[in-house]
């Protein structure tokens, strides 16, 4: 929780104040009560009160007061708001790699359902096109909002040989900025944009990453990654095993230096929650919502059972 006006908060010192006073005459009280030793001679002077009972009536009124003085404050806090429009570039490696088993059965086929969820849960508003690499990048979709679209293309994936990923995240800027272009909008009012890259290998052939992060800093684009797969994942290949780790210091590199968020799937239930947990991210901004009117509400309502209870219980108004 954040304040607009937080100097109103030293008004608190105030309410402090009142109830430091309020113990020292409690306390004087109590001292100016053990002087007498007529007991019936004080009950005449000082009437019996429920002290527990008056003290809960102060205490009720002190956090009325502390709860309106919170309320100038302008207390507000974050909460989320679906985003109106935005551009969303899923890259997909489809290179053999993708064919080992420790992701059961497949790290490609869990790749597929996943990617098909995450389609699911991204807000229809949020145009999301699709890239997939291996030797080479390729734009299978362009920005749209058409899912059906998407979804067919990722059903029609196929396998090849080694994994190009800087020119994945090249050729998903490509595709980001002619979507840009064709809104004929000035730069200021263009939509965010984010790519999400899914690879499971090193990048092999193509552009090196670091070009790509560089350019993807440029056009302020952040990729978001995703590390598919295990450190023991194994491939076969003409009948030899070969060893196909995932590399994930490249890909959380990625991420941190472009500004998007690193994630890691080692089973099919845990790719599919990075997706929902991505899709959330992409699909909702935050906003700050003022929240001073429920401590208005709060206060008045705790100082009023204060007086309330102070007039019931001891017949005085505190």
């Amino acid at each position: 929780m954040t304040f607009q006006a937080p100097w109103w908060l030293l008004a608190l010192l105030a309410v402090a104040a009142v109830a430091a006073l309020y113990v020292l005459l409690q306390l004087r009280r109590a001292k100016y009560a053990a002087r007498f030793t007529n007991v019936a001679l004080l009950g005449s002077l000082v009437p019996r009160r429920a002290g527990w009972r008056r003290h809960t009536a102060f205490a009720l009124v002190a956090l009325g007061l502390a709860a309106l003085v919170v309320s100038l404050a302008v207390p507000s806090t974050e909460v989320r708001v679906p985003r109106e429009r935005a551009t969303v570039i899923m890259a997909v490696d489809v290179s053999l790699s993708m064919r080992a088993t420790d992701i059961d059965p497949t790290r490609f086929s869990a790749m597929q359902t996943a990617a098909k969820e995450f389609v699911k849960v991204l807000p229809a508003r949020i145009n999301l096109g699709l890239v997939s690499f291996a030797g080479s990048a390729t734009t299978l979709v362009t920005p749209t909002t058409d899912r059906a679209g998407v979804s067919t293309a990722l059903e029609n994936l196929k396998l090849a040989e080694s994994t190009a990923i800087g020119d994945a995240i090249f050729t998903s800027l490509t595709a980001i900025q002619n979507y840009q272009s064709s809104l004929n909008s000035p730069s200021q009012d263009l939509p965010p944009a984010r790519i999400v890259l899914l690879s499971d290998g090193y990048n092999t052939v193509g552009r090196d990453t670091t070009q790509a992060v560089d350019a993807a800093r440029t056009a302020q684009v952040p990729v978001s990654t995703i590390a598919f797969g295990t450190d023991y994942g194994t491939l076969d290949l003409d009948g030899e095993t070969v060893p196909v780790p995932v590399d994930r210091s490249t890909l959380e590199k990625i991420a941190k230096d472009t500004g998007g968020s690193y994630s890691q799937a080692a089973s099919a239930s845990e790719l599919q929650q990075v997706y929902q947990d991505l899709g959330s991210q992409i699909g909702f901004t935050t906003e700050p919502k003022d929240v001073s009117p429920w401590f208005v509400r709060g206060g008045l309502l705790f100082a009023f059972l204060g007086v309330l209870a102070s007039l019931l219980w001891t017949n005085r108004l505190l």
